[in-house]
Order: structure tokens, then C-alpha cells, then sequence
């Protein structure tokens, strides 16, 4: 059975767990970009994400047998739940391996959903640390192991969000946006369209720091990347999945990457001014609209909002981050003259009555004309900051600027 088949067959071993999510129209980004922009909120899933499509869909097509010996899975939280529920649904016993660094609120989703029904192992610092962890544990227990994307099942699943969109939306459809991690979201949407609208052009969002398809489609085979930046865990993935890229490179139409404070401006947008609360992989795809701009004016364009599991406790983060990309936070290192008055003066002289102190660090050395403080200041406009540092130059304070020294600003803020 090919895998479009595979698809239609999961569309009905959905109907009794899942509904179809709405396809809506975005008023404030269709009249931004000047087309005709779709959101499929996936993130109305029960388990507030789509990944209850594929672990579903994989695990109702076990044998007794297997599933009588309990399953594993590794994930960075989604899938996890989708599991999760899915476990609690079919009564079936699952261990489930997630990162130290997940969400909190993802953890204890996975355990509201899974109930008695599941175990969490949290081990290591990315997704792959938990799949290799998982993958031990399997040869030891004899559980079976639940690939949270390289199977044919699970893209499967993922792929009834394509029959979904097509049975709502009866226009040709020039785009659709799809966030990358793994890849089985990607694959299971481009089984469906290259069937039912080969003339739609799928496009793949990574974020700058996991591009794991691009790296792939580049070197003609999946990579492991060295080093990736979880901030977007649900596509912060170091290896796409082998099943995944097959698909991929031929049907791909192309692959965007977005930086990861571009997509904490789009969540802090999508938050104020639509009421809409996305993880950050769910707003990739929105966020990689301004790459696309000239093309889609007038098109007919689908983004798949591909989930809702944020934690308010990530909420500083964002800001942080996205102010940062912004151009509207910066932080120094400056060395001030131990006098009186210095602070006043430059207060008075450097910044302007639009310009915010928000973080200031001072430690008085004795014995010394001049000591380092760490000032972080927010501004108004991004084009502000030359004439602040110019400022500075023309009264003599001496500095570091630390936007450019990650590392460094890590160490000290």
C-alpha cells in the first residue's frame, strides 16, 4: 500500500479520537501580505498540537502481541502527549523519554493525558539525548519504540492534516507554509498534495538554529548537526528522519529559515493582536511570511499552525529575544569614572527621555579612576542605538557592546 493510501486509511482510524481542525481565514495577515492567508490551527488538537494524528494512527495499527509488551517513545513534548493520550485511550502501558529541558508545562501534560497509563524518564538536554536513551531502554525492556516522525504509520497520520485542508478549501492553493522538525508533517502533507494539487508549492520552515532539512536536502542525505538551539523544541531536531528526506527532496519545493527572535516577535504579535497563544514551532510558518512577501501578493496561502504547548513561565524569554532581533534591547560593558554625579551624567547626556535602563550592574572597586558596569537599555526606535553609542564615544565613556558577544552576554546578564 503506497502512502497515500496509508493516509485515506488513517483519515478513518481518526474519526473516533480526533475532529477536523478549522481552516480560517486571517483577516490582519491577508491585509499585511496582501493574499489570501489560511491558518489550520492545529493547535485546537485535544492535545493542542497535530502529533496525535501520527502516534495514534501508529499505535491502534499494532499487533496485540506488541502492544501487550507496553511501547517507548522519545520526545520533545508533543508527540509525548500524543502518545500519551493515545495510551490512555487504547489501554496500553508506555514509558515515555523527554529532555531535562522540556517545558514544564509539557511535562505535565504528557502526564494529565497518559494518566496511570504512562512513565516519564527525563534524560539529557535535547530531543536526540532522550531517542538514544529511549532506544537503550527498548533493547533492555523489549517495548516497542514509537519514532515520533521516520515511520510510515506516523507520517501517515500527520498527512490527514493535507486531506483536511483539501476537503475544506475548494480554490487552488498556491502555498503551504509547514514547520520542520523532524520531517513527518512535512512528508505526510506532500504524499497528499503531490496526489490531489501537484501545482501547490509546498514550502519548509526550520528554524536558524536546528535547519536539519536543509542540511540534508545540501549534503543529499540526512546529518546530525554538531550543535542546534532548543528554543524551538518542537523543530529542534539535530537529524531529520531518513523516510522523511526521501520524500522531501524531491517534492520540497523549497526550505525557509527563520531566526529564532523572529519568531518570539511573531508569537508576541499573534498574542496581542489576535488573542492567539502558539509554542514557538507554531509560529514558524507565520513568522517565515515576511521571506515570502513579493511572492504570495494575491495568492492563495495555507500556514499550518502546528501547535499551542507554551509555557508562561517562557514568557521573559520571548520578550528578551525578541526585543534583541528588534534592535530595541542592547547591552554594555562600560567603564565608568568613580565620581559623583557619573551616573546623572550619563543618564542625562548619553540616553534620551524615550530611552529605558533595564538592567544595571555595579560593583565599586577601590583604588580605581574608572569601574565596569553591564547596563542593558531598551529603546524605541532601532536606528536610536548609533546615536547612543556615539554619545558615549563624545563624552568619554568607554565600552563593550555585547549584542555581538553571545557568549559573553550569557556569562553576564
Amino acid at each position: 500500500m503506497n502512502l497515500f493510501n496509508k493516509t485515506l486509511e488513517a483519515k478513518e482510524n481518526l474519526r473516533k479520537v480526533i475532529s477536523p481542525t478549522p481552516l480560517l481565514l486571517n483577516v490582519n495577515l491577508s491585509s499585511e501580505y496582501k493574499a489570501n492567508v489560511f491558518l489550520k490551527r492545529e493547535d485546537l488538537q485535544v492535545v493542542r498540537s497535530y502529533k496525535i494524528r501520527g502516534a495514534f494512527n501508529k499505535i491502534q495499527s499494532l499487533h496485540a502481541k506488541d502492544s501487550q509488551r507496553g511501547i517507548v517513545c522519545a520526545s520533545a513534548g508533543n508527540h509525548a502527549q500524543g502518545v500519551a493520550y493515545s495510551c490512555q485511550l487504547l489501554g496500553i502501558k508506555g514509558k515515555i523519554f523527554m529532555p531535562k529541558t522540556t517545558p514544564k508545562q509539557k511535562i505535565k501534560q504528557v502526564q494529565l493525558f497518559g494518566k496511570s497509563f504512562v512513565e516519564i524518564v527525563l534524560e539529557g538536554d535535547t530531543f536526540d539525548d532522550a531517542y538514544n536513551a529511549a532506544l537503550v531502554d527498548c533493547q533492555a525492556s523489549g517495548m516497542l519504540f514509537i519514532h515520533p516522525f521516520d515511520d510510515e504509520h506516523v507520517i501517515a497520520g500527520q498527512g490527514t492534516t493535507a486531506l483536511e485542508i483539501l476537503d475544506s478549501f475548494k480554490d487552488p492553493i498556491d502555498y503551504v507554509f509547514v514547520p520542520i522538525g523532524g520531517g513527518g508533517l512535512v512528508a505526510g502533507i506532500i504524499s497528499v498534495f503531490k496526489v490531489l494539487s501537484p501545482i501547490t508549492k509546498i514550502i519548509g520552515v526550520e528554524p536558524l538554529g536546528a535547519p536539519s532539512m536543509k542540511a540534508a536536502i545540501e549534503n543529499k542525505k540526512p546529518i546530525q548537526l554538531q550543535k542546534i538551539d532548543r528554543f524551538v523544541d518542537g523543530a529542534a531536531v539535530k537529524q531529520v528522519g531518513k523516510l522523511n528526506f526521501e520524500i522531501c527532496k524531491d517534492y520540497l519545493h523549497e526550505i525557509l529559515i527563520v531566526p529564532e527572535g523572529k519568531v518570539c516577535t511573531t508569537i508576541l504579535k499573534l498574542y496581542n493582536e489576535e488573542a492567539l497563544v502558539v509554542e514557538p514551532a507554531g509560529a514558524l510558518t507565520i513568522a517565515a511570511l515576511d521571506l515570502y512577501r513579493e511572492k504570495i501578493i494575491d495568492k492563495n496561502i495555507i500556514c499550518i499552525v502546528s501547535g499551542s504547548n507554551n509555557d508562561i513561565e517562557r514568557t521573559e524569554e520571548i520578550k528578551e529575544r525578541s526585543l534583541l532581533y528588534e534592535g530595541l534591547k542592547h547591552y554594555f560593558i562600560v567603564q565608568f569614572p568613580q565620581r559623583p554625579g557619573a551616573l546623572k551624567e550619563f543618564v542625562n547626556d548619553v540616553l534620551t527621555e524615550h530611552d529605558d535602563i533595564t538592567y544595571f550592574q555595579f560593583i565599586k572597586k577601590n583604588n580605581r579612576e574608572v569601574g565596569p558596569v553591564v547596563v542593558g537599555v531598551e529603546v524605541k526606535e532601532a536606528i536610536t542605538i548609533n546615536k547612543i553609542k556615539e554619545k558615549m564615544t563624545a563624552k568619554g565613556f568607554e565600552y563593550q557592546y555585547l549584542n555581538k558577544k553571545e557568549l559573553l552576554m550569557s556569562l553576564l546578564v
